[in-house]
């Protein structure tokens, strides 16, 4: 018959005490804290960089011209003026080049979404041949810069009669936000189930109806995303616009600048003025909806 020992209680205090201590978890947040620091002054340092033209831009357009022309500059004007802005909006052709680039962006916008959305619907719902090579071309569409493609397109537009006219501007803008646009709101289209769309159907929907109730308030915040990349594309370019409209009275507003330059010199002070002023409506707009444009790239880019 065998017996059972039972363990003596100082045999095991020996042993716990025999036992090798564990060393002290040592505390990182000092070292994250010195490198978050860093990272922190980094963005400070890249904040005032990018920030400070913009600044120098609004202050010198409420400079008078002689302290404009001074080489003593300050960081704040002596006085404030609002002369410059006054010549700006006086200058010849000012009506008409906010008419040209309103005209011209709303245009290019309004038709780029409605292709984007239709092309980006087939892509992301139905299986076609081909349909992976063409997401990928239109990718490698977007990185080609455009004076790349300047003089190909000046050829084309010169041969179908559309230099100097809105229309040829206008496709300019339009296919060159396709790509964009196209990929973006196809993040939107994969993520919305299909079963929605089916039980549409189901109720008795047609297709175009069942976009319209169900697909289409689901894929807003990405059009209006889309809409505000088209749209800073379109009011912001120049190359194009200088070199396909040669009429002054359809110049853009980028385009419209160069006339405050003259033999006898240049307006610096209008010309800083009317910068601002054509700058201003895009930043505001960009400021009321960035939350909805933040919410728009993430949501977009989860899946697909």
């Amino acid at each position: 018959m065998s017996t059972y020992t039972v363990p003596s209680p100082a045999g095991d205090r020996q042993d716990l005490k025999q036992a090798p201590k564990q060393a002290p978890k040592q505390d990182l947040r000092p070292d994250r804290r010195r490198t978050r620091w860093h990272y922190d002054l980094i963005g400070l340092v890249t904040t005032v960089l990018m920030a400070f033209p913009v600044y120098w831009l609004v202050v010198s357009s409420l400079r008078p011209n002689h302290e404009i022309r001074s080489y003593d500059q300050t960081l704040w004007p002596s006085s404030l003026t609002f002369d410059n802005f006054a010549r700006a909006v006086e200058q010849e052709n000012f009506a008409t080049a906010v008419q040209s680039s309103l005209i011209v962006s709303v245009t290019a916008v309004v038709g780029g979404m409605i292709i984007a959305t239709l092309a980006a619907l087939a892509i992301g719902r139905f299986r076609f041949f081909g349909r992976k090579a063409l997401l990928m071309v239109l990718i490698l569409v977007q990185m080609l810069p455009p004076t790349a493609m300047l003089i190909p397109i000046y050829a084309q537009l010169n041969a179908i009669g559309g230099l100097d006219e809105y229309w040829g501007l206008i496709i300019v803008y339009l296919v060159s936000t396709l790509p964009f646009a196209i990929v973006m709101i196809r993040g939107f289209v994969v993520n919305i189930p299909v079963e929605l769309e089916e039980s549409a159907m189901v109720d008795g929907c047609t297709r175009m109806g069942a976009f319209r109730r169900v697909i289409f308030p689901l894929l807003a915040p990405g059009l209006a995303a889309a809409s505000i990349f088209a749209l800073v594309n379109a009011w912001n370019e120049y190359l194009f616009a200088y070199i396909l409209i040669n009429d002054n009275s359809k110049y853009t507003l980028n385009v419209w600048l160069m006339t405050f330059t003259t033999e006898r010199g240049t307006d610096y002070g209008a010309l800083m003025a009317a910068s601002t002023l054509i700058a201003l409506p895009v930043v505001v707009f960009f400021m009321i909806i960035q939350k909805k444009m933040a919410a728009g790239l993430t949501s977009g880019a989860v899946k697909g």
